[in-house]
């Protein structure tokens, strides 16, 4: 096979294909890898460091009909699950030609990131499944489980016959919900039940918005704290008071977001004021409530679907600062 070197697309349109064009869901329940070891991983050969860039070698045509996963270097923590974000290194192959596809820098900040989810394409998203943090997994991918029912991908130089070949570092995981202790409710703040799946769903008071920033810790974690301009992962709901209706939700969309802890009108890529202020200082695992007048939400202005002068309610879950 060829030396890694011999990319052929950017780390962008690689990411992109590999994340859009799934037609399964993933087989993967609770944490059960879908994948087993098989004879086509184990042929795999993977040498080098965690963090460093892998050597990898493997006969050519790697050929199967079922995905199949093996572990390199073993990792520490909880398995990965559907629904959770994660960020790795990641070097990927034609399995038929032996050609390389892309690679990761393995710098330690520029690193793929997504959510395991029916978004990812089958392969991937059931190789990661189960995968602990730390750990360097080799992947083989069949085609039906890559890009086989699309025909292919001539952008990556991949055949509908072809299988792929992942050698995967996690580097990084995310909190799927918040799960920190529960904390009792402050009074006059909105009430919140969560789904059997964390969704919160809130209750607003009958009483008057307040006229200042009001934030209530609902679940207390154990995490890194939140300082001011920290890239957070979250996972929220926004409701509006006075309507009560919900104008936006990452849980609707499955994927939860990131964000700067820092005053969007003061640093690019920042938030509202409000928003900022209830996530700084605050724990990763942590749930909070916040209810934001419009000063510090979105003013006379609004945004969207936030009428002018709108007081805000927020419940997030904080997931990981990266």
């Amino acid at each position: 096979m060829r030396k890694a070197s011999a990319l052929i697309a950017t780390a962008g349109l690689v990411l992109a294909a590999l994340t859009g064009c799934s037609t399964a869901d993933s087989a993967a329940g609770g944490c059960e890898s879908p994948l087993a070891e098989g004879n086509a991983s184990r042929l795999v050969d993977v040498s080098g460091k965690l963090g460093e860039a892998p050597k990898v070698d493997f006969p050519t045509p790697l050929k199967t009909q079922t995905s199949q996963r093996s572990e390199v270097i073993p990792g520490k923590g909880a398995g990965i699950v559907t629904g959770q974000k994660v960020k790795i290194d990641l070097s990927v192959y034609n399995g038929t030609t032996g050609e390389a596809i892309q690679q990761s820098q393995y710098d330690g900040e520029n690193l793929a990131s997504f959510v395991i989810n029916d978004q990812t394409i089958t392969g991937l998203s059931e190789g990661l499944q189960c995968a602990q943090e730390g750990s360097r997994l080799a992947v083989v991918v069949s085609p039906d489980d890559a890009f086989g029912p699309q025909g292919g991908n001539a952008d990556l130089g991949v055949g509908e016959a072809d299988s792929l070949v992942f050698v995967l570092d996690v580097v990084k995981t995310y909190l799927k919900r918040a799960n920190g202790t529960d904390q009792a409710v402050t009074s006059g703040l909105p009430s919140v039940v969560l789904a059997d799946d964390g969704t919160p769903g809130i209750t607003v008071p009958s009483a008057d918005a307040p006229k200042k920033l009001a934030v209530g810790v609902l679940k207390k974690g154990a995490g890194e704290k939140v300082k001011e301009g920290d890239p957070v992962t979250v996972h929220y709901t926004g409701v509006l008071w006075d309507t009560k209706e919900v104008f936006d939700s990452s849980w609707e969309r499955d994927e939860p977001a990131e964000f700067l802890a820092a005053d969007g009108s003061k640093t690019q890529g920042g938030v509202i004021a409000g928003f900022a202020d209830a996530l700084v200082g605050q724990t990763v695992g942590s749930q909070v409530v916040a209810v934001i007048p419009p000063d510090q939400g979105y003013g006379e202005q609004g945004n969207g679907a936030v009428p002018p002068n709108a007081t805000l309610i927020f419940v997030v879950d904080i997931l990981g600062v990266n």
